[in-house]
């Protein structure tokens, strides 16, 4: 059955299959019925617009970070330890957001509200003056929006699980997934613009916090739950997590998958918080930089948005990481020597195909996760999944500081050898998805989930 197939009659809010009571008719005559509800757009939207804010908050003040410097009176590393400490968050509440996940994705959302707003507005408070903030409140703020991206970030494979079919669940993981970087282009691209002095940074923080309250807010008035499950999967009883784990962490093909998913989200979220650290020792501003951000989740976007419909219709999974992950890994490469052109021709063109690949291979990946564990509940390998990565990004942007130039360098705080660090670790894990369903394997990269609903 299509996404918007064999509507029921109208609800109480006018929508296609509001109407639960006939839907309890319809299981009395036959075993149950499985179809979608046009309400889930309304909760897959504000998922979307809290993973936009959350990442556009994350990366508040790396586009301006010299700027931030003076006006915090703080080092330009401390500016990245907010950055850092936002990934940091990420791991330590993933025990919890998969407990909450797996009771549904509203209480998570609740919960990630609560947490994106009280995180706004304790930064502002250390923010309120043009003539200097505390960088304290900042740093406590940015943790507790990290805590609230644990919740957003790992819900989206849970929510696509509960409402979506089979052949629009790939496309409902996307959109949320990909709006998280896509809060980072917006805040690489706008932020610069907001600020144009140290000062500007005060009126910058209380515009990101204003934005932030209008996008939570509705999270608290999205329904739950469908009355009926879309398709015959969401009627199997989900494993245990302590039983699911273990057969989680004995399965090669999902380390085939976790291991270059983890290295590779983690380079993305490196690169993308030091790019103005990377590009202005070679001559660009900072609006060159943000423009290179943005290009880079742009065009990722418009490149997921063009395969993962591709993708949900023909389940070439496996195929499309075989292939995205290497394309990916020489973008990591030829990008090394990219700032020292001198010109921002190379550099757009490397980071808008490395965009490409890397918003393509994320909704896939996630859903091939999902799809090699099931009948492991969805929330537990995305949780996993999204922890690793943003733990290894914030690994990463702490080494890459320390593989900074000295002042004698040429061009001084150059970090070309931390790109050159990122691209080994890039290009290692490349054989590894390479492997998946060879060796006589083909059996263990079947699409369990997707097969149920098949044949359902």
């Amino acid at each position: 059955m299509s996404d918007d197939s064999k509507p029921g009659p109208p609800g109480a809010f006018g929508l296609e299959g509001d109407a639960d009571t006939t839907n309890e008719s319809f299981v009395e005559e036959t075993s149950i019925v499985y179809r979608t509800y046009k309400r889930r757009w309304f909760g897959l939207i504000q998922l979307t617009l809290m993973n936009i804010m959350t990442s556009w908050c994350w990366l508040t003040f790396s586009p301006v970070s010299s700027k931030a410097a003076t006006y915090y009176d703080v080092p330009e590393s401390t500016i990245n330890w907010i950055s850092t400490a936002f990934l940091f968050a990420f791991a330590p509440v993933a025990p919890i957001a998969i407990a909450v996940l797996h009771k549904g994705p509203k209480a998570a959302m609740v919960i990630a509200a609560v947490l994106l707003l009280v995180g706004n507005w304790v930064r502002y408070a250390g923010s309120t003056q043009r003539s200097g903030g505390n960088v304290v409140a900042p740093i406590v703020g940015e943790i507790l929006i990290g805590f609230a991206q644990t919740f957003t970030l790992s819900a989206p494979t849970r929510y696509s699980d509960m409402w979506f079919t089979n052949h629009g669940r790939i496309a409902a993981t996307a959109l949320p997934s990909l709006a998280n970087p896509l809060g980072g282009a917006l805040g690489q691209l706008i932020n610069p613009f907001w600020v144009k002095d140290p000062g500007d940074i005060s009126q910058m923080v209380l515009y990101i916090s204003i934005i932030s309250t209008v996008s939570a807010v509705p999270a608290f008035f999205i329904p739950a739950s469908p009355p009926t499950p879309p398709g015959p999967s969401g009627d199997i009883s989900k494993l245990r997590l302590r039983e699911g784990l273990r057969i989680m962490a004995k399965s090669l093909e999902i380390w085939l998958v976790l291991i270059p998913f983890v290295i590779y989200v983690g380079c993305f979220n490196s690169i993308s918080t030091l790019l103005n650290q990377i590009m202005e020792p070679y001559g660009f501003s900072d609006d060159q930089a943000g423009i290179g951000g943005a290009a880079m989740i742009v065009v990722g976007l418009v490149a997921s948005a063009i395969s993962s419909p591709i993708l949900g219709r023909t389940k070439a999974f496996v195929l499309a990481i075989r292939l995205i992950f290497p394309v990916a890994g020489i973008c990591y490469l030829v990008f090394i020597w990219m700032p020292e052109t001198g010109s921002v021709v190379g550099p757009y063109i490397v980071l808008s195909i490395l965009g490409a690949a890397s918003f393509s291979l994320l909704p896939v990946a996630l859903e091939l996760l999902i799809e090699l564990s099931h009948p492991l509940s969805p929330e537990v390998t995305s949780t996993i999944a999204w922890s690793g990565s943003q733990l290894l990004g914030a690994v990463l942007i702490i080494i890459s500081d320390a593989f900074r130039a000295g002042h004698d360098a040429s061009p001084p705080k150059n970090m070309k050898n931390a790109l050159i660090f990122q691209a080994v670790l890039a290009l290692i894990v490349v054989p590894l998805p390479l492997c998946l369903g060879l060796f006589g394997r083909q059996n263990q990269v079947l699409l369990r989930r997707s097969n149920i609903d098949e044949q359902g």
